[in-house]
């Protein structure tokens, strides 16, 4: 049986963009298959290139937090705000980028029992904070990071990775975007 990618129709590839076709396909090459919320975010081309060079200056780029401790903060924020795509999507790129899938899959349930570090635990404790309460966001909750190695650049990142998708997560729940059958065997 197949599913639609989402409630929204998705354009065709060869309809794009030059720009957007040309990254879609960089990434079909590179995994073997379009992620569905590609699909879905390039129905609106100005949107899906602001929404990547968003996603790529957070998540690709040097600094304080190895790349797998910015896939733990979405797969723990996507969960907390109950997105299947991106619980699942990130959820394979961090059991890739961790290189250990019990840990992926134990964050992605409940970080607070998973088998991570006290640093990855504070780091964790923080994000869900601005996740869920950012109103109460104060600055003893940045100063809390300090003692792991963090600094006031490592905690934009994590607060900017967990408001990113936080909007992330209510566009693809919104849009009841599908997680591609893909990414549940990738990194085991």
């Amino acid at each position: 049986m197949t599913h639609p990618i989402s409630r929204f129709p998705v354009p065709a590839i060869d309809s794009l963009p030059d720009d957007v076709r040309e990254r879609i396909l960089k990434v079909q090459e590179k995994s073997g298959f379009v992620p569905n919320v590609f699909l879905l975010l390039a129905r609106r081309p100005d949107e899906f290139r602001a929404f990547f060079a968003y996603h790529d200056a957070l998540m690709d780029k040097p600094g304080g937090l190895s790349k797998a401790e910015r896939e733990m903060i979405v797969v723990a924020t996507s969960a907390a705000n109950r997105c299947q795509y991106c619980v699942v999507a990130h959820g394979a790129i961090l059991r890739i980028r961790a290189k250990d899938p019990l840990v992926a899959d134990q964050v992605a349930v409940n970080y607070r029992k998973a088998d991570i570090t006290p640093r990855q635990a504070a780091m964790l404790d923080f994000a869900m904070k601005v996740a869920l309460e950012s109103h109460a966001v104060d600055q003893a909750d940045a100063d809390r990071l300090a003692p792991h190695g963090f600094d006031q650049e490592d905690v934009w990142d994590i607060a900017a990775i967990a408001a990113f998708f936080g909007m992330s997560n209510r566009i693809a729940n919104a849009t009841n975007t599908r997680p591609n059958d893909e990414f549940y065997a990738m990194g085991r």
